[in-house]
């Protein structure tokens, strides 16, 4: 009975302490209370606060394995949306260093590497993502996005593909960016075969247009291209590269009065363009004012000199104007 006593005074006394200093290394009651504030500061959108109280809450902890990875990730989100990407990604290293498998924590820096050009540690990221968790979401088309980006569009499709097979509820933007990569292999087929399938869930969004567009050009179907094309700029009226891809698809079908007006409208908005400065001598060219065009070709590499534009203009004055070809 003694010892049972004893045995009892010693559980509650552990308890006790336990309350006002962390049971077994947790860390106080208190503290729960203090991540939910910070998370309240954060979507609330004072970043600053939830900093300050983020930091507070982790670092208060001296066993840094039981610093929570979630009090990382919104530290490191909160340095993000005050645009500091380099505190963002010290946090989520020093956070992976106490957590090297926690998959949130993986997939939110692929993104971030991701979003910086990293390509290739934001692979890394992921597939170690992958390797704890082979169907996460996030990672899957994380890896399609890094792909493509790289121009492995096969490598690209089997994530999607993979990403497909977990459920039959896809969504549109995914069989888009399914369908970016058939383009870019000049598969016009199966690219226009998903284009049409997200516009049949969505035909608002004028980036699935354009695709369509892309696909019937690559098809020989310029009618219907640019009938795409206008449906994309109904919806999209202020989008500037829409029209430029209006205005070249117009001049390579012959139609240079059209064209121009396109340019016409590009350069109210945007005077400085060199791509619609650059059709609108295309089409000047056609329609016979050689002199003009000429002019106006000779300005891009002038003020524009080390740009794509002006490498195709000097392309142009050198076999337009200067061969011998033609000075013939």
């Amino acid at each position: 009975m003694y010892l049972n006593r004893n045995l009892f005074i010693g559980i509650v006394s552990l308890l006790l302490t336990g309350c006002s200093s962390g049971f077994l290394g947790l860390a106080p009651m208190g503290d729960r209370k203090e991540y939910i504030q910070a998370r309240e500061s954060y979507e609330q959108g004072d970043y600053q606060a939830a900093i300050s109280q983020l930091s507070d809450y982790i670092y208060k902890t001296k066993n840094v394995s039981r610093r929570e990875a979630r009090a990382y990730r919104l530290l490191a989100k909160s340095y993000e949306q005050l645009d500091q990407p380099s505190r963002a990604l010290e946090t989520y290293l020093e956070a992976l260093e106490f957590h090297p498998k926690n998959v949130p924590l993986l997939t939110e820096l692929g993104r971030l590497y991701q979003q910086n050009g990293l390509t290739e540690r934001s692979i890394e990221m992921y597939d170690r993502a992958l390797a704890a968790e082979p169907d996460n979401r996030m990672a899957l088309t994380g890896q399609a996005a890094n792909y493509t980006t790289l121009g492995f569009y096969s490598k690209a499709r089997s994530f999607y593909d993979r990403l497909f097979e977990l459920s039959e509820d896809i969504s549109p933007q995914y069989l888009a960016l399914y369908a970016a990569t058939f383009l870019r292999q000049r598969e016009y087929e199966r690219a226009f075969i998903h284009i049409t399938q997200a516009l049949m869930q969505d035909d608002s969004n004028p980036d699935f247009w354009r695709l369509s567009a892309e696909a019937h050009r690559g098809l020989h179907m310029p009618q219907e291209a640019l009938k795409d094309l206008e449906i994309a700029i109904l919806l999209a009226p202020d989008r500037m590269d829409l029209l430029s891809y209006k205005a070249l698809w117009l001049y390579e079908t012959g139609k240079y009065n059209l064209s121009l007006q396109t340019v016409e409208k590009i350069m109210q908005h945007q005077p400085d363009s060199t791509l619609a400065q650059f059709i609108e001598a295309l089409n000047l060219y056609k329609q016979g004012s050689l002199k003009t065009a000429q002019k106006k070709l000779e300005q891009l590499t002038k003020t524009a000199p080390n740009s794509f534009i002006s490498e195709i203009a000097k392309k142009w004055l050198d076999y337009r104007f200067h061969s011998s070809t033609y000075s013939k």
